[in-house]
């Protein structure tokens, strides 16, 4: 426990209120039945508290293992953890009033708190990509679990840009204003069928896919390295962290293959339970890429090293 304090502690404070947060969430969606853009509102903060977390305590553990710019990168993560308490205050306090935070400009404190919140994100943002660039100086035991931290801090990166694809307003919206300028929502307005707890849509696209597959590779990449460096203990095959290397690898492309696939479905509008035309044979081939690329990576030997000859 002594090392999990001497974590990031700012961010390892966000955490901990992300925790009780999502209590607070959890007793909302038990009492409190209103509904907000088509689900309860309750939802949301919950879903942001357990994102929040998650975020906070991965970067707390990265910035306090930093072998250099740590000094640097505490702090950029001290103004990364007040950006994120001022994000999810404004989310709480919006479902607390029965409204929604995202995209509100219908009144003068709706879009004062919606610039706010607009200003944390962007700060959000750039801090990330600074303390992106300095995990490129973290060396962990194995290059397996190094380069599974640094393709996903990208990754995540990325996935945290694409957020801003939802902050133009629709042609609906231009047409008829309503207070809202932005959506989740390709093609329709949000608040139709959603996939329950995710809440995306399926009917349409949905942007916020793209969003949390990327922001997430941060934590799925890094667990995949681990969990072969598990596994190599008790198999042969992935005994080797080389092996283990180009099968992260592999995983870090199908990643990003499969971020870019989500992306542009749910630009054209298609929903994600109901893939079809180049969007379904997409994902097949990603998939038979990624099985393909998986065995190479299992069974191609590692070329040896050239022996010189005896003159």
């Amino acid at each position: 426990m002594k090392v999990v304090f001497a974590w990031h502690r700012p961010l390892m404070t966000v955490a901990a209120l992300m925790v009780v947060c999502a209590a607070v969430c959890l007793a909302g969606l038990v009492f409190d039945h209103r509904i907000v853009t088509g689900v309860d509102t309750w939802l949301k903060p919950l879903k942001f508290s357990i994102s929040i977390f998650l975020y906070s305590v991965t970067w707390a553990w990265l910035i306090a293992h930093l072998p250099r710019w740590r000094r640097f990168a505490h702090t950029v993560g001290t103004v990364i953890a007040v950006a994120l308490i001022v994000e999810q205050v404004a989310i709480v306090g919006a479902a607390a009033a029965g409204t929604t935070s995202h995209f509100n400009v219908s009144t003068p404190f709706a879009t004062t708190v919606w610039a706010i919140m607009a200003v944390s994100i962007t700060t959000l943002y750039v801090c990330t990509f600074l303390t992106t660039i300095a995990v490129f100086f973290l060396r962990l035991p194995t290059a397996s679990t190094t380069f599974a931290v640094r393709a996903g801090a990208v990754i995540a990166l990325i996935g945290m840009g694409l957020a801003y694809l939802m902050t133009s307003p629709t042609s609906q919206q231009l047409a008829n204003f309503q207070g809202i300028v932005g959506a989740h929502t390709v093609g329709l307005a949000d608040g139709g069928p959603g996939i329950p707890l995710l809440g995306w849509s399926t009917v349409g696209g949905d942007l916020r896919i793209p969003h949390f597959v990327g922001m997430h590779a941060l934590q799925l990449l890094p667990l995949f390295a681990i969990l072969l460096g598990w596994l190599g203990r008790r198999l042969t095959v992935l005994a080797d962290d080389h092996v283990r290397l180009r099968l992260v690898v592999v995983a870090a492309f199908v990643y990003v293959a499969v971020l870019a696939l989500v992306t542009f479905q749910a630009l054209a509008g298609q929903s994600i339970v109901h893939p079809a035309g180049v969007f379904l044979a997409g994902g097949w081939i990603i998939a038979a890429l990624a099985v393909a690329f998986g065995a190479a990576a299992l069974f191609v030997p590692r070329p040896r090293a050239s022996v010189p000859q005896a003159a």
